[in-house]
């Protein structure tokens, strides 16, 4: 959006980032504006956010939509360059074979939405009903996955001629370029402008979700005596300009491996989760336990800390740690197997970690959660039995307020009592 205002940004703000850094003064400032942008949404509640995912869902669609048509529509009689046509290259056996780069570009994919993955139950449990989570996550993903690789695919490979045979992978980086090839048309600006506008609305709508409240969502959880969500999620937006983002996306080589790593840790975590859930636990949850915080509670284990759990973390992202840093280090040589074995990488560690986790706990028990699983009664009647309890309470920030004052005070929403945070 800059450059469409300023062709010459680059010039008119003088470059003192070293080369390392993978950007420029000028990307730099363009990175804090956009960080301010998403400041004011960050301050929505989290179950007040429907409508904007509304809004930058809408967006992002029609305009990948567009991108496509006008890519297609004006490649002219070169058509669609290499990036479609051109021989795989690759070896007949070992990490650079096709069937492996298959299952590493599978797997990186996989990676790309880990982190969605591992958190979604931050807002699926706003969700009215279970099955509406469900739902909307089966019928949606699929399309909107495949859309956009199909759309991204398509539109390098018809753009790859007009740049003179350079594949761009990154949106912002195609009509960058655009701008900088032709810095005095007014309608090649206008475009790039508004361009940039779409995808700076899809991106805030995946940067608050995902990473800033996602961080203040674990904030709140592990020290809600001092943190609630909306400063987790502001204290996180700060934190994350050290981990220098701009370096993840720099080239798309880069990207990818960041994606990858993503399985690394992320991987196993989720298997934890999920076998804590359904094998474990067996969907039995002790709601009032969650929030007691000392040896009261049934999830006290040792000392506060269920040490199966690290245990079996280690075991699903360890073994990948060598084709990790063989991937992101260049220089780093390992085995052909280390980089195969890596390329497994949510796999193994979804699977390792999982069945870890349930064989520490056949093996050293828990006794006061396996009485209660059990000892209680089914999953059903106890999600029930919680529902009625804790539903009947809203919170409004400072105080709980029992349901039936919340009605006599006119005060019920849609004929019942909302629940916005307990």
């Amino acid at each position: 959006m800059l450059l469409a205002w300023d062709p010459r940004l680059e010039a008119h703000i003088p470059n003192h980032m070293p080369a390392r850094t993978g950007m420029t003064t000028a990307s730099f400032v363009a990175y804090i504006v956009f960080s301010v942008l998403s400041l004011p949404v960050i301050y929505i509640r989290p179950h007040k956010l429907q409508r904007f995912f509304y809004v930058a869902s809408s967006v992002t669609i029609v305009f990948f939509l567009v991108l496509l048509i006008w890519a297609l529509a004006t490649m002219g009689p070169a058509g669609f360059g290499d990036t479609i046509t051109a021989p795989a290259g690759t070896a007949s056996s070992g990490p650079a074979s096709l069937g492996w780069l298959m299952m590493y570009g599978i797997l990186a994919t996989v990676g790309s939405i880990a982190a969605g993955i591992l958190n979604q139950n931050d807002y699926a449990r706003f969700a009215a009903r279970p099955r509406h989570a469900l739902v909307g996550q089966a019928a949606a993903f699929p399309v909107y996955g495949i859309l956009c690789s199909v759309v991204g695919i398509l539109v390098t490979a018809a753009t790859q001629n007009r740049f003179g045979g350079d594949a761009l992978w990154n949106p912002a980086d195609l009509f960058a370029r655009l701008v900088n090839d032709h810095p005095h048309s007014s309608r090649t600006r206008a475009a790039s402008f508004f361009a940039a506008l779409a995808l700076c609305v899809s991106q805030i709508g995946v940067n608050v979700p995902g990473n800033a409240l996602s961080g203040g969502f674990d904030l709140a959880a592990t020290f809600p005596r001092f943190v609630n969500i909306r400063r987790g999620a502001y204290l996180t937006a700060v934190l994350s300009v050290v981990v220098n983002p701009w370096q993840l996306v720099n080239t798309a080589t880069t990207f990818l491996t960041v994606l990858s790593s993503y399985s690394i840790f992320l991987g196993p975590m989720t298997g934890l989760m999920v076998v804590s859930y359904l094998v474990v636990n067996r969907r039995k949850i002790n709601v009032d336990d969650l929030y007691r915080g000392d040896a009261s509670s049934i999830y006290w284990f040792s000392y506060g800390l269920n040490w199966r759990a690290p245990v079996a973390w280690t075991v699903g992202f360890a073994p990948l740690m060598p084709g990790f840093i063989a991937a992101v280090s260049p220089s780093a040589k390992v085995s052909a197997g280390a980089t195969e074995f890596y390329y497994l990488s949510y796999l193994y560690g979804f699977t390792a970690s999982g069945l870890v986790y349930v064989l520490l706990h056949r093996l050293f028990p828990a006794p006061r959660l396996d009485a209660y699983v059990r000892g209680s009664q089914s999953p059903q009647e106890l999600q029930a039995l919680f529902r009625q309890k804790w539903d009947s309470i809203s919170y409004d920030g400072d105080s709980v307020i029992e349901g039936a004052e919340k009605e006599q005070a006119g005060e019920v929403v849609d004929g019942e009592t909302k629940a916005h945070e307990v």
